[in-house]
């Protein structure tokens, strides 16, 4: 009966070691897949952008709307704002098992009809593991204010 139990014990710690992922790769991982989302915004790809966000998705923008998934997508397909520029930067990465945080910064420049935009936003983002892959599961950003102009 002992025998059992241990070797029952054994078998469960090998089991789980062997679906361990490994941190560093995760924080590789994320890295990449928060790159890749930045360029499907910027190019209006809104298959990568619906393969990248989990079905839950929500996103706080600076002005403190929140929207989901689908709106996202609509965004992207009707390229309403055209993002000239979508880039993250600063960014440090939190693991949590099954679950992350990225904050950093994102860059962004282009327009929406015909205003103009540009500026630096703090995101903090929400990632969730599954089925083999990192999913955005939320996002929420506040706008930094503008660098003080220097005088010479």
């Amino acid at each position: 009966m002992k025998f059992q139990t241990l070797l029952t014990t054994v078998l469960a710690i090998s089991a789980s070691s062997a679906d361990a992922r490994d941190p560093a790769q995760d924080e590789r991982d994320l890295l990449k897949v928060e790159a890749a989302l930045c360029r499907a915004f910027e190019t209006g790809d809104a298959e990568a952008v619906r393969k990248g966000l989990d079905a839950r998705f929500t996103l706080t923008d600076s002005q403190g709307t929140v929207t989901n998934l689908d709106q996202n997508l609509a965004e992207v397909t009707k390229r309403d704002p055209v993002y000239e520029v979508f880039r993250n930067h600063h960014q440090k990465v939190r693991l949590y098992g099954d679950a992350a945080v990225v904050t950093g910064i994102t860059t962004l420049k282009g327009h929406s009809g015909k205003t103009r935009f540009e500026g630096d936003f703090q995101f903090t983002d929400t990632w969730v593991h599954r089925e083999g892959q990192w999913k955005l599961a939320a996002s929420h950003v506040t706008r930094l204010p503008k660098p003080a102009a220097t005088t010479p």
